[in-house]
């Protein structure tokens, strides 16, 4: 039951949601669950497909543009739509359409243990022309440019002539709305057809983007039985006819291989028609067999177990699921914050993909966590440029939104003054590093993003008073901008300055000759370390010695709390009612901030602090972003207060599922999805990845029988299991200290740990 999502429904507002949930990608191509034979012309529908990092350039419009601000921003292309599939039933070519007829049963279905989506259609025409109809689709992970679409027919009381219309449409736009600041904005056609043409059997559409010039092409096959086929080539596509008649179940397919400039290089029709003749002698249903190994072999690594409710069961394993999706695996690509679902946020990759998403590949599939970096890596050029357009001599400054390289944020205050998104990368290098011990990886790429993202602070810093403080920028929390000494920022900056310095003294020791070569590629000056360290030990954190917290910032205690209880309910979110100004002068936080600092670096403050901050920020909190109930779910475990930590992860759990934000049309919610792993895994588990192992703290909400986990770390395959009366830890691999509640266990192959459970880790709050 819960490896499967299904739908019944062919209402028009849900089906737009469920365009979002039934979406398939492979982290290099993505396509929204649209329905092939399409809809009517009044339903509502965003259809789409994407390439990671295929992208044009856009315009960014200012009324008043000053210096630093981007002129442009990259933006994910809606690009050729292969799903297009029409039948016609009949001499009189009546054609198929759930929304006319009778539909004697319906249901579709999203198989996470198999990769594929399917939908099963027992419908009676309104001539009365019955048959079953069974649509399967898949987007290949072993074949990354591969998206199938498989259709059989089966005859009720219709025996006759049948149509199947298939088109390859090079005419397409993307999605706007003006109205809404997180979705993309301005003229949507960003794609011209440049060819379509017949290559042999193979339809082929190539579009070329308008101001970017990377191009992409569709390459589309058929697999049949029996038919008679014809082809048209038009301006912007071409149109495929199999007619046949249906006296029997029949089965047609539509291949479709996606290339672009970015990954193939030129010539594209001839790479894609290579990529379509290796898989010539290929059937479906071996195709289809090795996309289940695939998505078998991940959950055997990743899978999480919920004992006891199946509604999270469901939740977590969609959640993980779509993250698997949605993950880049080259260096040039990461994990845009609706993923390939949808182009809500343009397609940009966030801080969220370190903080949010990254974690969950780090412990369950690490060679995905590692291309991850490397894209950060691949843009630390741009991020010097970046932090060199910003007035600084050296350091890198990431852009706080970005497909290629370049910022992409026009709102600096909420963008570009968002500074911690260097220290959050950096964060995502170290925890990396910490739970594989590559260190290959730490001397040819994390060294050097440590050194550069280090320099930042000594330039955005400065020492005041025997204490080192940044001003003027702002925390995750977009309600709050421009701001001095941000605790976030501050903490973070320092957990990246003791690093570069810990990352030098490594490579100082143990390979020489490459600090020298990255000294002179760099011009690193060698009293640079001694700087680092002196700011990592004299940063300034704000604490109030009477609330016995640390405040967000420097100021944010001076004003007044927002009014909560005059706000209306339909005002929410506030900032789709509200100036940013008016928020701004408020104690109200859009999402998790020093909540977030303290779960990520737990060991600068003491359990008081984290516990007294815990609750002042719940009470200001309004939870807008969906970045944020993960959190304080994490933290309330943390802190004991379990049943309220199991409430905040019931609104992360199904977010998307339930559509609890009203926008999963535009795209599914990525960072809260590893949210909800991050809620179980560290809340719950209370895994942390520290510098001398793996510490575990588990605790398990009254609602749950018990939950599984299982992990990977350094080179181990980790099964953790959790019972209301004990702890039971498994391992695959070399023996392993662990810390359980604080005392250090070593477990092996040969012997499992068995801990157990205590009251105050089985529910009740500190």
């Amino acid at each position: 039951m819960t490896w499967t999502i299904k739908s019944q429904s062919i209402n028009p507002e849900r089906l737009i949601v469920e365009e979002s949930l039934f979406s398939l990608a492979n982290g290099y191509l993505g396509v929204r669950g649209n329905f092939e034979e399409g809809y009517r012309e009044t339903d509502p529908t965003i259809k789409g497909t994407y390439i990671n990092a295929f992208y044009d350039i856009t315009e960014i419009p200012y009324g008043e543009k000053l210096y630093g601000f981007p002129s442009s921003q990259q933006k994910i292309v809606n690009v050729i739509d292969a799903g297009q599939v029409n039948i016609l039933l009949g001499t009189d070519e009546e054609p198929f359409n759930l929304f006319t007829g009778e539909v004697k049963a319906y249901e579709r279905k999203l198989q996470l243990d198999k990769g594929y989506t399917e939908r099963l259609i027992h419908w009676c025409s309104p001539k009365g022309k019955e048959l079953k109809l069974y649509f399967r689709r898949f987007v290949s992970f072993e074949k990354k440019e591969l998206f199938s679409i498989q259709i059989k027919i089966e005859p009720i009381n219709f025996f006759g002539k049948v149509k199947i219309v298939s088109t390859v449409n090079g005419d397409v736009k993307n999605y706007v709305n003006e109205n809404d600041p997180r979705v993309g904005s301005g003229h949507g056609k960003l794609l011209t057809t440049i060819e379509s043409k017949m290559v042999g059997e193979y339809a082929v559409v190539v579009n070329q983007t308008t101001n970017s010039g990377l191009q992409t092409a569709c390459i589309t096959s058929y697999q049949y039985v029996e038919g008679t086929r014809t082809d048209q080539v038009r301006d912007q596509s071409v149109e495929t006819t199999i007619e046949f008649f249906l006296d029997k179940p029949r089965t047609v397919e539509k291949r479709n291989i996606y290339v672009d400039t970015r990954r193939h290089g030129e010539n594209l029709s001839e790479k894609g028609i290579d990529l379509q003749n290796q898989l010539k002698t290929v059937t479906f249903e071996e195709l289809l067999s090795e996309q289940i190994d695939y998505v078998q072999k991940f959950w055997n690594h990743a899978d999480i177990v919920i004992h006891g409710d199946d509604k999270v069961q469901e939740g977590i394993r969609f959640n993980l699921y779509h993250l698997l999706q949605s993950a880049g695996r080259d260096p040039l690509s990461n994990i845009a914050a609706k993923g390939l679902s949808g182009e809500g946020y343009e397609g940009h990759y966030f801080w969220d993909t370190e903080i949010y998403m990254l974690p969950v590949f780090i412990m369950t599939k690490p060679e995905i966590a590692k291309q991850l970096l490397l894209y950060r890596y691949s843009i630390l050029d741009h991020a010097r440029k970046r932090a060199k357009e910003m007035g600084h001599r050296k350091g890198a400054l990431f852009p706080w939104r970005t497909i290629a390289g370049g910022e992409c944020s026009s709102y600096f205050p909420a963008g570009t003054a968002q500074y911690h998104i260097s220290a959050d990368i950096a964060y995502g290098f170290v925890q990396y590093y910490l739970a594989t011990k590559d260190e290959a990886f730490f001397r040819s790429y994390a060294a050097e993003l440590l050194f550069e993202t280090a320099r930042l602070w000594l330039e955005v810093g400065h020492f005041t008073g025997g204490q080192f403080k940044i001003d003027a920028v702002t925390g995750p929390d977009e309600y709050t901008a421009i701001v001095n000494n941000n605790y976030y920022t501050n903490v973070m900056a320092k957990y990246n300055l003791k690093w570069a310095v810990k990352a030098f003294k490594k490579l100082e020791k143990d390979a020489p000759e490459l600090l020298a070569e990255l000294k002179e590629k760099i011009q690193l000056e060698n009293d640079e370390p001694d700087m680092w360290q002196e700011a990592a030990k004299k940063m300034f954190l704000p604490y109030d010695e009477q609330l016995k917290i640390n405040p967000q910032d420097d100021t944010f205690l001076q004003k007044a709390v927002w009014d909560f209880e005059h706000t209306p309910k339909d005002h929410y979110p506030l900032l789709l009612h509200y100036h940013p100004l008016t928020l701004y002068r408020y104690q109200v936080c859009k999402q998790a901030d020093t909540v977030l600092a303290h779960f990520l670096l737990e060991d600068e403050v003491t359990e008081e602090t984290m516990t007294n901050s815990y609750f002042y920020y719940e009470g200001i909190t309004t939870h807008d972003s969906s970045l944020s109930s993960c959190i304080f779910s994490i933290m309330g475990a943390k802190i004991g207060d379990i049943e309220k930590a199991y409430q905040y992860f019931i609104e992360t759990a199904r977010l998307d599922l339930d559509n609890t934000h009203g926008n999963t049309k535009d795209g599914l919610h990525l960072a809260n999805m590893g949210g909800t792993w991050l809620a179980i895994v560290f809340g719950f588990a209370g895994i942390r990845i520290k510098e001398d192992g793996l510490h575990f703290n588990p605790a398990l909400p009254n609602k749950w029988e018990g939950y599984e986990c299982s992990l990977q770390y350094c080179g181990r395959a980790i099964h953790l299991k959790v019972e209301k009366e004990r702890i039971v830890i498994e391992i695959s691999g070399n023996p392993l200290k662990v810390s359980v509640y604080s005392k250090t266990y070593q477990v092996s192959e040969q012997s499992s740990l068995i801990v157990p459970m205590t009251k105050k880790e089985s529910g009740v709050r500190l």
